[in-house]
């Protein structure tokens, strides 16, 4: 074997093991994690489905969002959210990447990427955070408590 087939086949190789090493290393989630995870998911699915019944299911009463250099309480998020976001084409979809997840008995701390793709009034928009949500335990479900939302990118 010559000295450039020899190194093609290491060029073509070394990504496949560098993916594999990244995979490994990474820990995987616990069902306690992954529970607390979906809680965010679905208060987000609750948001972009503009479901205020479903939202106060996800989220404490007392829920604190931090937004925009804001503090929100649910009145504020179920206004600015759903009820004066009452265009007929409204769609959004997220996508999580969790960065952080930490659990103990009744508190879970959630660090994530939040990517959404927004459409309303017939314009798309595409909005990245860095949010940290605190949860805690009621009747054995995850709520959010507080949720700090940093705006990244808007586009």
């Amino acid at each position: 074997m010559s000295k450039k087939q020899l190194l093609k086949k290491i060029s073509l190789l070394f990504p496949a093991i560098l993916c594999i090493a990244i995979l490994h290393a990474q820990q995987p989630t616990t069902k306690n994690q992954q529970a607390a995870q979906q809680a965010v998911i679905k208060m987000f699915d609750a948001l972009s489905n503009r479901d205020s019944v479903s939202l106060k299911t996800h989220s404490t009463a007392d829920i604190t969002l931090y937004e925009y250099g804001q503090v929100w309480n649910i009145d504020t998020l179920i206004l600015k959210a759903i009820t004066l976001n009452q265009s007929a084409d409204f769609k959004r979809t997220n996508s999580f990447e969790f960065i952080n997840t930490k659990v103990d008995k009744t508190t879970a701390w959630v660090t994530y990427r939040l990517q959404s793709a927004i459409t309303r009034d017939g314009k798309q928009s595409m909005v990245q955070w860095l949010e940290t949500v605190i949860l805690v335990k009621v009747n054995k479900q995850w709520r959010v408590k507080h949720l700090h939302s940093t705006l990244i990118k808007r586009s």
